[in-house]
């Protein structure tokens, strides 16, 4: 009988991992992307450098930030910091709690393996332990009044502490805390795009302050305008203020030079009719989305109107929440009612830049923050500590729900899960078992990030827990004692724990699933259209 010829399947030069192969594979890429960012967590959690091809810096122990800055190949890892991009959606801080968890969950998922337990077992044992969790942190949930400026203020400087912010934690606090309250809605949700974060290096972090208004990186059109107008009233034009162009092209011949003169008197009568009717409605400054023709801009200083042009539609908006107006598209339709308010707009320079500052609103339904702080990267840090502080105090005047901080909330989830996990029958309690000790990760990491015995700490932790009523307690880093974090103000939203649970053990789940890997080529668009898509994946490059 004639040897049967090999059947080649994949071209010669594709990757293909198989089995134990590629699940090692994915789970160590997993791993070494949480471990990247795990020095990081906790108040004494160190800084990350990350230098692109060009040479820009970023200096943060933003868990997101360093994932999405970091130049990843893997797949794997690729899935990990959609997981950091889905928690700072969702919830604005936790990224690396959320990441963290999950590298720790596929070291006890490979160490299952090992025993040889099913892929399939371990994620059935990892959607009991999940589903549990998320009923005791329910359970172990306090509630609290959306109202209570205090508690606020302390989930935010939670939020704060370890980051570059953390000098001037007290005070930048207060100001996010200030700033999501005055745009929380009638239904008490927040839209945290109405809170603007305007950036200006040159000051010191105390220095940061909230304008009830909107500042706006643009200056006057013209220096002849007034530099302050109080008492303004404020027109939002979405119009330019200039005479338009024909849609089609036109030719206009003039045969006669009185004709020529007419035809620019008739120019400058129409933009000085714009002009007129802005100043019948009353209004003293002009916000303008398009632009604004020299002449009008003369007519405009002289009626001692402030104006802006090429404004962002983004600023726009706000401006219409923060003074009341509404935006006009024809200024032919401008009226009296339609100008918003301000008790002063001024143009100050600030790092050397003429910035607009809209003050004193009466509601303002959208603020702004002005973030200082010595040099560029100082000032991008505390920037996106700020975004993550609104991210929690916003969780908590929509949910009322908030946990404990210090491990005090992952201990207690642990302990109660190894109780769970000896009602559980079958292997899948040995993966339940694996989900509890996986939790334990962020006490132990807080404990060696402040340069404490972990091992200690997590003993004394845990006995501490064993008795009814601590599930409150955990690690002081300042002080290496174990104390009570709700008394000490060390709290988070019940919503950053919940997302960071689910969408680690999610993550894993999805990554314990795969036994084969194969490198797509690279789908044209000839391709797509040939329905193949589905076939498409990444290149597996630097695996």
């Amino acid at each position: 009988m004639a040897a049967t010829q090999p059947i080649v399947i994949l071209p010669e030069n594709v990757k293909r991992f198989v089995g134990r192969e590629a699940q090692r594979m994915n789970i160590l890429a997993g791993r070494v992307i949480a471990e990247t960012v795990r020095t990081t967590l906790g108040p004494k959690g160190m800084d990350k450098m990350l230098v692109d091809d060009l040479g820009d810096i970023v200096v943060t122990n933003d868990g997101v930030t360093i994932l999405k800055e970091m130049s990843v190949e893997h797949p794997a890892a690729k899935m990990l910091i959609e997981v950091a991009k889905t928690q700072e959606k969702e919830v604005g801080d936790g990224t690396t709690t959320a990441v963290v968890i999950a590298g720790e969950l596929l070291r006890k998922a490979e160490e299952l393996l090992d025993q040889n337990v099913h892929p399939t077992i371990i994620i059935k044992g990892y959607q009991l332990a999940l589903e549990k969790a998320q009923e005791i942190l329910k359970e172990i949930a306090i509630d609290v009044n959306p109202e209570d400026k205090d508690m606020l203020k302390k989930i935010a400087m939670t939020s704060l502490t370890g980051k570059g912010a953390e000098k001037a934690r007290e005070k930048l606090g207060e100001i996010v805390v200030e700033a999501v309250t005055t745009v929380v809605d009638e239904n008490g949700k927040v839209d945290k795009d109405l809170i603007k974060i305007e950036k200006k290096e040159g000051a010191s972090v105390d220095e940061t302050e909230l304008i009830k208004g909107v500042v706006i990186d643009k200056e006057r059109v013209n220096p002849q305008m007034p530099k302050k107008v109080e008492n303004a009233k404020i027109a939002l034009l979405n119009c330019p203020i200039e005479v338009k162009e024909t849609e089609t092209d036109a030719k206009i011949n003039i045969t006669d030079p009185a004709k020529m003169i007419e035809f620019i008197e008739q120019e400058e009568k129409m933009i000085k009719d714009m002009v007129d009717q802005i100043k019948a409605s009353g209004a003293n400054v002009v916000f303008c989305q398009k632009g604004i023709d020299d002449l009008a801009q003369h007519y405009l200083a002289k009626a001692g109107i402030l104006a802006v042009r090429r404004v962002k539609k983004s600023d726009m908006e706000k401006l219409a929440k923060a003074t009341g107006a509404n935006i006009i598209t024809n200024i032919k339709d401008l009226t009296a009612e339609d100008l918003g308010e301000a008790g002063v707009v001024s143009e100050e320079k600030i790092a050397g830049d003429a910035m607009i500052f809209v003050r004193e609103c009466k509601d303002p339904k959208a603020v702004t923050i002005l973030v200082r702080g010595t040099t560029e990267h100082i000032v991008d840090e505390v920037a996106r500590a700020i975004e993550d502080a609104i991210g929690v105090v916003a969780c908590t005047i929509e949910d009322g729900k908030i946990v404990a901080g210090g491990g005090a909330t992952e201990v207690e989830l642990a302990m109660r899960l190894r109780d769970y996990a000896d009602t559980v029958s079958g292997r899948e309690q040995l993966a339940v078992r694996g989900f509890a000790d996986a939790l334990e990760v962020i006490p132990r990491t807080l404990a060696e990030n402040a340069g404490l015995d972990a091992i200690e700490m997590m003993v004394n932790l845990r006995a501490k827990h064993a008795n009814e009523g601590n599930a409150a307690y955990g690690l002081n880093v300042f002080t290496g004692e174990i104390e009570n974090m709700v008394e000490n103000g060390v709290v988070e939203p019940l919503r950053v724990k919940t997302q960071a649970i689910q969408s680690a053990a999610e993550a894993a789940e999805m990554l314990l699933r795969i036994d084969d890997i194969i490198a797509a080529e690279k789908l044209d668009s000839k391709d797509k259209k040939g329905g193949s898509e589905d076939f498409g994946g990444d290149d597996l490059g630097g695996m």
